[in-house]
């Protein structure tokens, strides 16, 4: 079969494509895969691009989609034939027991999904939606599983609440989505007026290009008669929460999914404070998550928006496309 590892010390152009043996048949409690589909996150990037960061030999990409070829003893909750995705945190089954590090991450501190079969414990995958093809169910294992916790789990999102998206990158554009599908009305940012164009199409509200429109947390303000944002999902760290805190209504829950611009950097607290705002960062969720996200997505009639397709000896460029910021939703990589 075909994989991709990671070549030290690392760095695009030390991805390297190799023919190796298929994996062994499945044990007990085990499940073989024949992957098709993986989808593009930072995560991968940073995996892939950090020169010195990743092990040597590591098979990247933590999202993986495909159907199961066989089955172990003692498998029920799957037949031959179904279509899976994988979970981001596979030893996270359910509770509060959250991991804080990737060291049981696919992709990161474990071998990930860019290779055409693979054999894991049937607790590390789901049931994809129904209907769905590989490549659009290989996106919700960490870009819609994060919009799905930030809104819901942790959010706890209702009809008639307002709620701000930053930029449109994998996560904004689901959170856009299942916000509109849940009846929020969204307002979206980014600084380009033709992705805002874009947005709108997908059912954004109201749209800020934050270039333009600096403070654009008063703007959000103005947008909803002073009240200000119920949610916000915050994906810029540093230099976009004082706007988000802003945009926020007093009691706003703030969803801190990324740090795009940076690991630290000055925060109003007082603003955060007075406002009594809730500020929570997550990083994905569990497979219990990801179970009732695919149960949501049977009903909603959501589809990821998908940006393009490279074939898996194509990954480096695929990497190369999403570094442009040219791209809008998701990249795919198909097996």
């Amino acid at each position: 079969m075909k994989q991709v590892s990671i070549k030290a010390p690392g760095g695009l152009d030390n991805l390297v494509t190799s023919d190796v043996e298929d994996p062994k048949a499945p044990g007990a409690g085990e499940i073989t895969i024949r992957i098709k589909a993986s989808s593009l996150n930072f995560h991968d990037y940073m995996v892939a691009k950090n020169e010195g960061a990743a092990e040597d030999g590591r098979i990247p990409m933590a999202d993986g989609a495909g159907t199961i070829e066989a089955l172990g003893e003692g498998v029920e909750e799957f037949a031959e034939g179904d279509s899976v995705v994988s979970c981001f945190f596979p030893d996270w089954q359910s509770g509060d027991a959250r991991p804080s590090d990737f060291k049981r991450t696919p992709g990161d501190g474990i071998d990930g999904y860019a290779r055409e079969r693979v054999t894991v414990p049937a607790s590390w995958v789901t049931h994809a939606p129904k209907g769905w093809s590989h490549e659009e169910a290989a996106t919700i294992t960490t870009a819609g599983l994060t919009a799905w916790r930030a809104l819901v789990v942790d959010g706890g999102i209702k009809a008639g609440d307002t709620v701000a998206v930053l930029g449109t990158g994998g996560v904004s554009i689901y959170a856009l989505q299942l916000a509109k599908a849940m009846g929020a009305t969204v307002i979206a940012t980014s600084s380009s007026d033709e992705k805002l164009e874009r947005v709108k199409e997908l059912g954004a509200d109201h749209v800020i290009n934050y270039r333009s429109t600096p403070e654009w947390g008063k703007e959000m303000r103005n947008l909803t008669d002073g009240r200000g944002v119920d949610i916000v999902v915050e994906v810029g760290g540093p230099a976009t929460l004082p706007q988000s805190i802003t945009a926020g209504r007093t009691g706003a829950h703030l969803a801190l999914i990324g740090v795009l611009t940076g690991a630290g950097g000055e925060i109003p607290t007082a603003h955060l404070m007075s406002r009594q705002q809730r500020l929570q960062g997550l990083i994905v969720g569990s497979r219990t998550h990801q179970k009732d996200f695919v149960r949501a997505l049977d009903v909603l009639g959501v589809k990821p928006v998908i940006d393009s397709r490279y074939a898996l000896d194509d990954l480096a460029d695929a990497f190369r496309h999403q570094e442009s910021g040219k791209h809008f939703g998701k990249i795919c990589v198909t097996m």
